[in-house]
């Protein structure tokens, strides 16, 4: 019989453009979350009594804000998601219940029971983002697994996207756009088999 997962997580792609993020930690794997955080906003505010100089570096080409000390209560008030990579698990617990207060979405590094939301592992190729997940079974096979379908992405996609995307921006709404985007995807797909 089949093992049922520790938890479902929905796979959902969350506009990041207007919402500030806050990272608590300043080590090797929050540097990790913050350059996967960096391919979708630099709203991005550090909290953390020690910083790597990796995270440092990274601070003006970003124009990131951090804050070098340890996190205290209702510094989360202001941020819609929360990424807690620090060891400590009770400030993990912590920053996670005053989340819930705030409703702000967290996520606990290798502490499920801490978090709303996972980070897949993913590719992103200009407009294309392709998101594996095994809801936290095995971040090694989706880590393979994202080699393997990387492998297989063209390298044109960019420039296709860009061009459809020009199109639906410049054609007018209605079924006759949709029936050209269709048929161009089509043959896009058709001739990478």
């Amino acid at each position: 019989m089949p093992l049922k997962p520790d938890s479902n997580y929905f796979p959902a792609f969350i506009k990041l453009d207007d919402k500030k993020v806050l990272l608590v930690g300043g080590g090797n794997i929050a540097y990790e979350k913050l350059t996967k955080l960096l391919d979708f906003t630099d709203k991005i505010v550090i909290i953390a009594p020690e910083i790597s100089e990796q995270i440092l570096k990274l601070v003006p080409t970003h124009n990131l804000k951090y804050f070098q000390r340890a996190y205290q209560k209702d510094d989360i008030a202001e941020f819609t998601l929360v990424v807690v990579a620090v060891d400590d698990l009770d400030l993990q617990k912590e920053i996670y219940e005053e989340s819930q207060n705030h409703k702000c979405l967290c996520n606990s590094v290798d502490s499920t029971k801490y978090c709303d939301f996972i980070f897949p592992s993913y590719i992103k190729e200009g407009d294309l983002t392709v998101a594996i997940s095994t809801s936290g079974a095995s971040p090694a096979f989706a880590k393979h697994f994202k080699k393997y379908i990387r492998e297989k992405i063209p390298q044109n996609i960019g420039l296709f996207l860009q061009e459809m995307k020009g199109l639906r921006h410049s054609l007018p709404k209605g079924v006759e756009r949709m029936q050209m985007l269709e048929k161009k995807a089509k043959e896009f797909i058709a001739k990478l088999r």
